[in-house]
């Protein structure tokens, strides 16, 4: 794109600011060269040339605070400010910042918990640069999701005032507290929404009217629709509300408990309730906002999600309690956040189907489960005593999302084996190999059994090369998988095997006074990794009645046991010489 004259001039300030001395009036240049590119329409042409000009102004606002420091000058501090409240028009993370600069850091809402929230911050500036049509964001309870939200609708409204946006909920209850919430942003001095109002539209009404009882704001200009309309999903809407080509519905919690989660005739009332009341206010070019926590499948976020998942304008954000990958805490804020302890602790006490679905943001179907938690086995992470043998299995995957999986079990005697150690992953070979080879020098594992379909048996042999070069005698033996349908069969074959002789580690936490008091008495005792906890979630949410998303810590927990029955059926067998 060729430059115009005014971004030419702007990117010669900019030149000049990188090299030049504290400057206040190089600063006042290149914003006012700003205000005057956005006056000719060119900010608005393009959102290249909005980024452009974003790019300039986040350079001279760190420009600025650079120089606050260096000369403690007030007035750079100052045109730091200048900078921000420029960029409020246009991006909502600059709006966010502005309206709460005044606060004391620990009753923002933003800052503190910035490294969870920035990236739904910039899924919703997507929303409204028109990327998408339709966002979805599940969330567990009380982790500032709704805040997000209302923060945005109020900066839709400060945009634009003439606009008809709607914020629908589970109750009129619920509503009222999107209106109190609203009313606080726009009209408190707590919040800075007025002055930035009044950069968007000189000279304009800001406010022209509330209603406590209609729970309704209108901005700007008087109109038979209010700019946001707050109303629960058991409220009138028809006639009542419409939502403008430039206008946002906004649905947050259909859900209002527990009891109505298990109820599937009152979630399906509810979903048919959302499309034939709320979206049928909705005009061509208006967009979707939907948020909740997820209680079920049933849910009609995650309803929407299945329907939708698949359409590049809509977009699906699923922030769970535990990081899947640590089982660390995603919601750990500098204030008022959860702490990972409290949510290994709220796992222990729920329901898995409930944990997983309104903590984990994964729910899933509770009929047909093949392997609930309450059906199988577990230890406290030490091993019998006894004559045993390590056995394990591996079930190779390469991409589309599937995880490759190896459990690690000693098989005694008496036919029990005791899962001590797995690896679960959806990494690159490049980085699975390792974990492997890591896992089976440090297991001492003699005899391997690797998945030989797509590639497996390639990966078999990278392994044993792997191996070799480190000097480690280990049997690698590849066999091929049946199809889907063979597949199937065999799961549940070997099902009440798995039950029966397969022993899992239980999900406690060592202390740091377990581990010390093992340590002094020479005691091992595993725990669960977060690779373990993520096959276990898999494990108990498998289900023999529809289809499942992922199979793989499944399968290779029917591998494992097939290869207990008999370790020496292959069709490939690699050895530290070669295949043959």
């Amino acid at each position: 794109m060729a430059l115009t004259q005014r971004q030419q001039a702007a990117l010669a300030i900019k030149e000049y600011i990188k090299t030049s001395e504290p400057d206040i009036s190089t600063l006042e240049d290149m914003l006012a060269l700003m205000y005057q590119a956005e006056e000719a329409g060119d900010i608005d042409r393009t959102l290249e040339e909005r980024d452009f000009w974003m790019d300039m102004s986040f350079f001279c606002r760190d420009k600025a605070m650079h120089w606050n420091i260096e000369t403690c000058d007030g007035h750079y501090g100052d045109m730091y400010e200048k900078f921000l409240l420029f960029e409020t028009k246009y991006l909502f993370l600059s709006y966010i910042l502005y309206m709460e600069k005044d606060r004391p850091y620990e009753k923002r809402y933003y800052e503190p918990s910035r490294k969870t929230l920035r990236p739904v911050v910039d899924d919703l500036q997507d929303l409204e640069d028109g990327k998408y049509c339709f966002y979805g964001l599940s969330m567990p309870p009380r982790t500032k999701k709704s805040t997000t939200c209302i923060f945005f609708l109020s900066w839709i409204a400060c945009k634009h005032p003439n606009s008809h946006n709607a914020m629908g909920g589970h109750s009129g209850v619920l509503a009222k507290g999107f209106y109190k919430e609203l009313l606080n942003l726009s009209t408190t001095e707590e919040y800075n929404f007025q002055e930035i109002y009044e950069r968007m539209h000189p000279g304009h009404v800001c406010l022209r009217d509330k209603s406590a009882d209609e729970y309704t704001l209108t901005f700007d200009m008087p109109d038979r629709f209010a700019t946001i309309t707050c109303r629960g999903i058991d409220g009138t809407w028809t006639g009542a509300i419409d939502i403008s080509h430039d206008g946002y519905l906004y649905v947050d919690d259909l859900i209002r408990d527990r009891e109505h989660s298990l109820s599937p005739i009152r979630m399906e009332n509810t979903y048919q309730e959302m499309l034939n009341k709320m979206f049928d206010r909705m005009n061509d070019g208006a967009k979707v906002l939907m948020v909740g926590t997820l209680w079920s499948v049933l849910d009609p976020l995650e309803r929407m999600r299945v329907q939708y998942g698949n359409r590049p304008d809509y977009k699906f954000r699923r922030i769970p309690a535990l990081n899947p990958i640590t089982d660390e805490s995603n919601f750990d804020y500098e204030y008022n956040g959860f702490s990972t302890q409290y949510y290994r602790d709220m796992r222990e006490k729920l329901d898995n189907a409930e944990w997983m679905a309104k903590y984990q943001q994964a729910p899933y179907v509770r009929e047909g489960l093949l392997f609930p938690k309450e059906s199988l086995r577990y230890f406290n992470g030490i091993l019998p005593e006894g004559d045993s043998r390590i056995v394990a299995v591996v079930d190779v995957a390469f991409g589309g999302g599937d995880s490759l999986s190896m459990p690690i079990g000693r098989e005694y005697d008496n036919g029990d084996v005791y899962i001590f150690d797995w690896v679960f992953s959806t990494a690159a070979k490049e980085q699975t190999i390792p974990m492997v080879v890591g896992r089976i020098i440090g297991n001492e594992i003699r005899n391997i059994r690797f998945e030989a379909n797509t590639g497996g048996d390639l990966y078999c042999q990278y392994v044993d090369d792997e191996l070799k070069n480190q000097g480690y005698k280990c049997s690698c033996t590849a066999r091929r998988a049946p199809n889907t349908m063979e597949k199937m069969a065999k799961i549940n074959a070997y099902a009440g095997d798995i039950k029966r002789n397969f022993i899992f580690l239980d999900d406690r936490h060592l202390t740091e006074e377990d581990k010390a008091r093992n340590k002094k008495h020479g005691i091992v005792q595993y725990e669960r990794t977060a690779e373990y906890t993520r096959a276990m979630e898999e494990v108990n949410m498998f289900v023999t009645v529809g289809k499942n998303t992922h199979d793989d810590a499944v399968d290779s927990l029917t591998q494992l046991s097939m290869f207990c029955e008999n370790p020496y059926t292959t069709v490939t067998k690699v050895t530290r010489g070669g295949r043959f």
